[in-house]
């Protein structure tokens, strides 16, 4: 059995300010270096072999912080699974969207990626790590929309309705006898929890 764990990022202060970000390359603020290393603490008691991130600074900033933690080298930066383009709405909250767009904003061709084809590109990349090292423990850091879309395609029967907490860890594993995915947990951030 191969076990991935799915990484959002650290927060950022587009994160706080309701912002999307996208493609845009924000870093991680010091709430999100903080949630990094609580992450790398509470993943330290735990087996992982190898680290894939996203391209994108916050995720790689993210990684980074792990890794050291873990006392191993990114494996990989994946471009396939940085954040869903945003389009002309990157850097924009929604208050400023309605303000450009109106209330019907979602209903405009603002050049955004679409679904369908985030879920494709992130399930792929997944696929390919998974490949590429089965029966391993693999962490993939990267963003909150693109790894809910991957997860669509993965396990269509989960509920992704619940936003990814920054920093917080879903756990998926594939079986090597059928392929098939399982979820063994979702959107996990107790490392934040205060005592």
């Amino acid at each position: 059995m191969t076990t991935i764990g799915l990484i959002r990022h650290g927060s950022t202060a587009w994160n706080k300010e309701g912002r999307v970000q996208g493609h845009t390359d924000n870093s991680l603020d010091a709430e999100g270096l903080q949630q990094a290393q609580l992450l790398a603490e509470r993943l330290s008691t735990e087996q992982w072999d190898y680290i894939y991130s996203s391209d994108l600074l916050r995720a790689r900033q993210t990684a980074e912080v792990i890794a050291e933690r873990l006392g191993l080298e990114i494996t990989g930066l994946a471009p396939g699974i940085r954040e869903m383009y945003a389009g002309l709405i990157e850097g924009t909250t929604q208050q400023e969207r309605i303000e450009r767009w109106g209330t019907d904003w979602k209903t405009l061709d603002l050049g955004l990626e679409t679904p369908e084809a985030s879920e494709l590109r992130g399930s792929e990349v997944i696929e390919e790590i998974a490949a590429r090292h089965p029966g391993s423990h693999i962490l993939i850091v990267s963003h909150g929309v693109i790894l809910r879309s991957s997860l669509r395609r993965l396990l269509p029967e989960l509920d992704g309705t619940v936003l990814l907490n920054n920093t917080s860890i879903t756990r998926i594993t594939k079986s090597e006898s059928d392929g098939s995915w399982n979820c063994e947990l979702y959107n996990c951030a107790r490392h934040l929890e205060k005592e």
